[in-house]
């Protein structure tokens, strides 16, 4: 991507085989993305940016008042959030297999003694990664039949900019793994919102009036999530 300065913005340019210029803002720092049409010329791009700076500026102060988790030691007293709800870390160090259980409002991590900081997390994660796989188990099918399509595939991974993504071409999903973090309303919407993106590919009326019809309440849960504090990754 070419690197373009417009003032006192910094933004990332990325000309594609597209019709419109889209403007993105992307958490946590506010990092601006400008996707252009080919054949547009630079002066359009700037002006286009241009008008949108009360817009772009909105956003980046949101971000930057956005909470944010603490660094990560993986110790003792360290709060964890769980399905939306926030959990005290205790580690205990034993010999054995590595394993998380969840009771007493606190998230007991299992490792062996020694285990490094790097590897505790490795353990926490996949445990959220199970936790999460497990719910889109329960609920795909029921969204699948409800909104009348099927996924050839769809996975979980880490996802910087994205709660989720669909390949239409593929008929393939993706969910960020920080959803078994918030609450599970977020899950569904995100989980809704990707299934309906393969009827329609823009977010534009259609796609609106679809998301409308299987999760009325879909806006108000969009913003819950944005709202919910953004996860810090040392790793």
């Amino acid at each position: 991507m070419q690197q373009v300065q417009i003032g006192s913005l910094s933004l990332q340019l990325n000309r594609k085989p597209i019709k419109n210029l889209h403007i993105s803002v992307l958490p946590p720092d506010g990092r601006i993305r400008v996707s252009a049409p080919e054949q547009m010329t630079n002066t359009a791009i700037r002006m286009a940016v241009i008008s949108r700076i009360p817009w772009i500026k909105q956003q980046q102060r949101s971000f930057a008042a956005q909470p944010r988790q603490s660094d990560r030691e993986m110790v003792s007293g360290e709060c964890h959030y769980l399905w939306g709800k926030r959990y005290r870390l205790n580690l205990v160090e034993r010999a054995g297999r590595h394993e998380v259980k969840v009771s007493g409002g606190k998230i007991h991590l299992f490792v062996n003694p020694g285990t490094s900081v790097e590897n505790r997390a490795v353990v926490l994660t996949e445990f959220y990664r199970a936790q999460l796989k497990a719910q889109v188990e329960k609920r795909l099918p029921e969204w699948q039949q409800r909104i009348a399509v099927e996924v050839v595939d769809w996975g979980v991974k880490k996802m910087k900019t994205k709660w989720g993504s669909c390949n239409i071409a593929a008929q393939r999903i993706w969910l960020n793994l920080e959803l078994a973090k918030k609450p599970p309303e977020c899950l569904e919407y995100i989980l809704v919102h990707e299934l309906v993106h393969l009827l329609v590919r823009k977010h534009d009326q259609t796609f609106r009036a679809h998301m409308d019809k299987q999760l009325p309440n879909w806006q108000d849960i969009r913003d819950l999530l944005n709202k919910m504090p953004l996860a810090f990754h040392p790793w």
